[in-house]
């Protein structure tokens, strides 16, 4: 059985794992391409850059399958259920790498615009502290932000509150671009500790 699972469900939200062979790459590329639609906007204030070619699309599903075969962390295709409007569409994709010597897991997330404002994002971590913690036994959840993007700030906060956690603070040039410029981070954290006393 793998370490993570190939599929998951939430609320209004389906995961599947992005993994060779199970996940199109022009699929992947029609979402995250340098020709998709507002994907400027989308890849603002995130590490990667839209893709240029579909190789490139197919080169984050084999890192994406490489990961999730070394037990190191997993990536899902998020697609609305029936009853969303755009149910089964291409809405984005999340992450969990995993660092077992901290046992600690970071969270990542992007959404195409037209999936934005509808508490994806928080359904999606709510999902995902089940899985570090319940599955994967870890003690502690990471997520943070390009201290700029304020829809991610208002986003991260309200379900790190709502799980108890805290903001950690401000890393002055905590993070890297894909062209290697650094940007101020802004890290959160839920600890086992805390969501398990959130949920009672």
């Amino acid at each position: 059985m793998p370490l993570f699972p190939t599929e998951l469900t939430s609320e209004r939200l389906r995961y599947e794992r992005v993994y060779p062979g199970e996940t199109d790459p022009y699929e992947v590329y029609g979402a995250a391409g340098h020709h998709a639609d507002r994907i400027e906007e989308t890849t603002a204030y995130l590490t990667w850059e839209p893709h240029e070619t579909p190789k490139e699309s197919q080169e984050f599903v084999a890192f994406a399958g490489e990961q999730f075969d070394a037990d190191d962390g997993a990536h899902y295709v998020l697609r609305p259920k029936q009853g969303e409007d755009g149910a089964d569409e291409f809405a984005g994709t999340t992450g969990l790498s995993v660092d077992w010597e901290r046992q600690t897991a970071e969270l990542g997330i992007w959404l195409r615009p037209r999936f934005w404002g509808r508490g994806y994002a928080g359904e999606r971590a709510a999902r995902f502290f089940d899985l570090a913690f319940d599955r994967l036994d870890l003690a502690l959840v990471t997520v943070a932000h390009d201290a700029r993007n304020e829809q991610s700030r208002r986003a991260i906060q309200r379900y790190v509150d709502r799980f108890g956690g805290r903001k950690e603070g401000r890393l002055r040039n905590g993070g890297l671009r894909q062209d290697g410029t650094p940007y101020d981070l802004v890290r959160y954290s839920v600890s086992r500790e805390e969501w398990a006393n959130a949920r009672e």
